[in-house]
């Protein structure tokens, strides 16, 4: 079970909270206000948590949100998804991650705007050949980064709290919001979107079921201690950093741990946390970057897409092909877009396909509850408040942004045609849901 939780804290405690909690504080500018968006995000965490516990032990077998949907609402339900997820989900992200990395490079070295998007790209192409000709270099980053992001979280947690280096003053008045702050709405939607974005993740650990002994005991646990633990680190981290920086003071565009480094350490010792940050985020990228793909390759050999997504390189034997899409996909977002509208494009789809999947617990239920599957508890309320959250998220992003959303959504409907092409080259027998495979 430890590891299970370990995946879902590694998930979500990624690069969201290096980048979040400063813009988030900038634009409400309220202490309890602050609060009140992590803990609300919390809740729509745990909730879920408690749902996807039930789904997992109802198809303990690797695929997460994949299979829920194509065993809830069948195969083109299924496509679309991993249609989003090659073409807006995972170049979004990896694209978000990269301005993220660069943002903070740029408080070492002084790059400006343009010099951020040219060394977010080339990261990322970089990262990209890196994992078609050498993945065993990834994981090993990959061991390497998750220990120093916590010693970098730890390191200012510590020194801020044990050496008194902020004011408790910087949380009064505790509701009002100060000055220089967004009107609360459009502060509450930015704020709910940069929350929502740094809990993601948590959903991932059902996505290797299948690889786990007694996932039935252990994933239901893990999906909720994981989401406690996270909770907990992110209303710590974020409760010392306002007492460092007092919110009046907070640059919304400057990553929150150069800022309370310069507090805690001057300024040589911000720009070391910052480098510090940077190789946290270079190793995600190059993890990312290798995992992704892999959605979208195993779609394509059970003849879900297109072959050649499918094809490895004949010399290393990795899929070449699909990480080269994710990387020029990423590559083109980084240049055409900012970070906040680069998470509006792939949020507002990806929320869409993760209250679709959770909403297939109501779809399994009308079927029964067979032994071993563990019911979510609070059924139908849990769900039903899941889902309400899943549409406020939705509203804000397209409140905030609009063009970015509809255009993350215009680019997953464009699979719709292409499903057609092809299943209409696909044998019909591969194109049939698992569960029908066994059955028959």
């Amino acid at each position: 079970m430890g590891s299970a939780v370990a995946t879902v804290v590694g998930e979500s405690i990624a690069i969201g909270i290096f980048l979040t909690p400063a813009g988030m504080a900038k634009a409400l500018g309220s202490p309890f206000w602050l609060l009140a968006v992590w803990m609300l995000m919390a809740a729509m965490a745990l909730s879920g948590a408690l749902c996807f516990g039930e789904l997992s032990t109802r198809y303990p077998e690797d695929g997460g949100l994949y299979v829920y949907l194509r065993e809830g609402f069948g195969k083109r339900i299924a496509f679309l998804y991993g249609w989003m997820s090659l073409l807006v989900m995972d170049p979004g992200i990896t694209a978000a991650m990269a301005v993220g990395m660069a943002t903070y490079g740029s408080y070492i070295f002084g790059w400006g705007g343009v010099g951020t998007k040219i060394v977010a790209v080339s990261s990322v192409l970089a990262l990209g050949l890196l994992n078609i000709v050498n993945l065993r270099v990834s994981a090993g980053l990959l061991r390497i980064v998750t220990w120093l992001k916590f010693a970098v979280l730890g390191a200012l947690v510590l020194r801020g709290l044990l050496f008194h280096l902020g004011s408790s003053h910087n949380f009064t008045p505790f509701v009002q919001q100060r000055t220089g702050s967004m009107p609360l709405g459009p502060a509450l939607a930015v704020a709910t979107v940069a929350a929502f974005f740094s809990f993601g993740g948590w959903w991932d650990v059902s996505k290797i079921a299948g690889e786990m002994k007694n996932p039935e005991r252990i994933l239901p646990r893990a999906l909720v201690a994981g989401v406690l633990g996270v909770t907990a680190a992110y209303v710590i981290i974020t409760g010392v950093f306002v007492y460092l920086v007092p919110l009046e003071k907070v640059v919304s565009d400057k990553g929150f741990v150069a800022q309370a480094g310069e507090v805690l350490f001057g300024g040589p010792g911000a720009q070391l946390l910052s480098a510090a940050v940077v190789i946290c985020v270079l190793g995600s990228l190059a993890v990312l970057i290798m995992v992704s793909p892999r959605v979208y390759f195993a779609m394509a050999r059970d003849g879900l897409f297109f072959s050649a997504v499918a094809e490895t390189h004949p010399k290393f034997g990795t899929p070449s092909r699909a990480i080269a899409v994710q990387v020029v996909m990423a590559s083109l977002l980084i240049v055409l877009g900012s970070f906040g509208q680069i998470l509006s494009y792939f949020m507002f789809p990806a929320v869409i396909f993760l209250g679709l999947a959770l909403s297939t617990v109501f779809v399994f239920r009308r079927k029964g509850i067979p032994d071993g599957v563990v019911k979510t508890a609070g059924y139908p309320i849990t769900p039903v408040f899941f889902l309400v959250l899943v549409v406020v998220v939705l509203a804000l992003i397209v409140g905030h942004d609009p063009v970015q959303a509809f255009t993350g959504l215009g680019v997953v409907l464009l699979g719709l045609p292409v499903y057609a092409l092809v299943h209409r080259k696909t044998s019909p027998a591969a194109l049939e849901p698992i569960a029908d495979q066994k059955a028959s």
